[in-house]
């Protein structure tokens, strides 16, 4: 849903579109489906506004990775984009190249309301406006733009009420499928916001969503909100990576790990003793990923992180038992972190299906071979007279 631009290409296109005289404009939607980079996996939005002296799009979908502490910034919740007007001839190409579709429909303004349009637009990019605090879900390319439709229509923009998936984590899977380690990733850092009831409104974050709901979407005062519609390059609907293989699924290696686990739990008991290097290893991963979900919940500003019920399993107390397995005179604290594992995490795993959120399945064999250790443990340090590695 976004396009990654360099700052000064976009400036020295700028000034001629702002300037750009407009007679008898025409505003249309531009949809470009999805692609297979990361960004793309929901596809993209403009406007175009074209007329006898103008023919421009407006993007509010730039970013550039180069920018400094992208990365940190973006897992902040504090990623910057921006919007930017240019000659439309620049905007096609690149989907072209990349084989996606891309479908051009026209709005049935008014000359009046079309000319509001492109004043709007011409403020939105100015330099002191063109910036803004990229929120994936509330606050991008595609809502974005249908603001600006609302403030440039003279009457209200009546679009369908149906919902088609609940909520933006379901949406999001929809337009993922191929990419479940991304979604995985998802699952893991954001949390119950994603799981709230969405309407039909909230679903048109994607691009795709909005097309679609702009095409059967009308004006208060009875007239079709699209009046024309044609494809700019027919492409490919989903131009994304093939589906990842069964043997590759996060889900397959979740069970496999938690086998492998559960397997070490088994001989430990039927041993009767623990052998703490699978403990340190396992519960010292569990912790540097409590760690990052510490950061997303309590200090990042990102909308979706909080709350987020995972951190009850994945959090820096886990390094606890990473310190007190090997030894004896912390004994006591690797068994009340044992109790913890059993106890809380054993408990979340139970009231899953009553939570607000919902659970990628990766999660649940990860969460069970949690509980099993902890049990272990807790079972057989009890006996003074166990043997230890």
């Amino acid at each position: 849903m976004a396009l990654s631009w360099h700052d000064s290409m976009a400036q020295s296109s700028l000034t001629d579109t702002i300037q750009g005289r407009g007679k008898d404009l025409t505003v249309s939607l531009i949809t470009c489906y999805p692609g297979e980079e990361i960004y793309e996996l929901c596809g993209h939005s403009a406007v175009r506004i074209r007329g006898e002296q103008i023919d421009s799009v407006w993007n509010f979908g730039i970013f550039d990775f180069n920018q400094p502490n992208f990365v940190y910034r973006f897992v902040k919740g504090e990623t910057d984009y921006r919007g930017a007007g240019y000659p439309f001839r620049w905007f096609l190409p690149e989907y072209i190249e990349t084989g996606r579709k891309v479908v051009e429909q026209d709005i049935n303004f008014t000359p009046e309301e079309a000319q509001r349009m492109l004043e709007i637009l011409r403020t939105a990019v100015l330099p002191e406006n063109a910036v803004y605090r990229y929120n994936y879900i509330k606050d991008n390319c595609s809502t974005r733009i249908l603001t600006h439709l609302d403030s440039a229509s003279t009457v209200e923009i009546i679009y369908p009420d149906s919902v088609r998936y609940g909520s933006f984590r379901n949406e999001m899977r929809a337009y993922h499928e191929n990419y479940p380690w991304y979604q995985f990733g998802i699952d893991l850092a954001l949390g119950s916001g994603l799981d709230k009831s969405t309407n039909a409104r909230e679903e048109m974050f994607v691009p795709v969503e909005m097309m679609r709901d702009a095409a059967s979407a009308k004006f208060a005062d009875g007239r079709p909100f699209i009046k024309a519609t044609r494809v700019l390059n027919e492409g490919n609907e989903s131009a994304v990576l093939p589906p990842t293989p069964w043997g590759l699924n996060p889900v397959f290696w979740a069970w496999i790990v938690a086998a492998g686990l559960l397997a070490a739990v088994a001989w430990q008991i039927l041993k009767w003793r623990i052998y703490p290097p699978l403990y340190i290893a396992w519960f010292l991963l569990l912790g540097l990923v409590g760690c990052l979900l510490f950061f997303l919940v309590f200090i990042s500003v990102h909308e979706s992180t909080s709350p987020n019920v995972l951190i009850l399993w994945l959090n820096p107390c886990q390094f606890l038992f990473v310190v007190s397995a090997g030894t004896r005179r912390l004994r006591i604290l690797a068994r009340t972190m044992a109790w913890y594992n059993i106890g809380v995490v054993g408990g979340l795993l139970i009231i899953t299906p009553w939570l607000d959120q919902s659970f990628n399945p990766a999660f649940y064999p990860l969460m069970i071979a949690t509980v099993a250790m902890g049990a272990a443990y807790a079972i057989i340090s009890n006996n003074s007279s166990y043997k230890k590695r």
